[in-house]
Parts: C-alpha cells; structure tokens; sequence
C-alpha cells in the first residue's frame, strides 16, 4: 500500500491523525514518531495549501477534518489559526511547510522519535 498503516484500523487512524494536525497548527511543533510524522507531513501540507485559498469550500474542508481546540478558553482555536496566520505566513512559499527533526531512540521501546514542526516559526 502506498501508506503506513500504524498498526490501526481505518477510523482510529483517522483521529490520530485529526488529533496530531490540530496540534501541529496549535503549537506549531510537536513530538512524535517517525513515521507518525511521515504519514501525517503531507496532510498538514495539503491543508495549509487549502488555508492559503482561504475561501469559504476550503475552509469547510479544513473545518471537516481538524478539531475545533485552541490553547486558551476564548481564544483563536486552530482552525482560525490556520487561516489567520499560517496562511498569511505561507502566502509566498509554494510548499514545504513543515520539516522534520530526528531526535533518537524512545526510551521505552526504541522508537525513533522525532520533532514534525512548521517552517518559519516564531
């Protein structure tokens, strides 16, 4: 198959990854494993690219797939975020949003763990 399965079933893998991208958006940097990174970089790249549309289909599409979090009651949640500043950010970059950062081995199992964080942060 053309994807990692990550040892789940369709739906469970479905929420991982709604969870991981909502918190990519809202804290611009997260830690994980490899290849949860590697399967979740191209859906926070395609939807960035609908951000940077910005019109009302994109942002349903966006709304469909990220949860409506943010860090602070009453704050922007990570749907706002992405549209207000990550777009305006990327508006000039044609792709390549996010990198990765190899931190080593997990200590528990061994699991290569690294950083999947956003360019051009703060």
């Amino acid at each position: 198959m053309a994807y990692s399965k990550l040892s789940r079933d369709a739906s469970s893998r479905k929420a991982l990854f709604r969870d991981l991208v909502t918190d990519l958006f809202l804290y611009e940097r997260i830690q994980t494993t490899e290849a949860k990174a590697k399967e979740l970089r191209p859906i926070a790249e395609k939807l960035i690219t609908l951000a940077k549309r910005g019109d009302l289909h994109a942002r349903r599409q966006v709304a469909a797939f990220v949860r409506r979090e943010s860090l602070v009651a009453g704050e922007q949640d990570a749907i706002q975020k992405l549209f207000s500043e990550l777009a305006t950010r990327y508006s000039e970059r044609p792709g390549g949003y996010t990198r990765i950062l190899k931190l080593g081995p997990r200590r528990g199992d061994a699991a290569p763990m690294v950083y999947l964080e956003l360019v051009d942060r703060a």
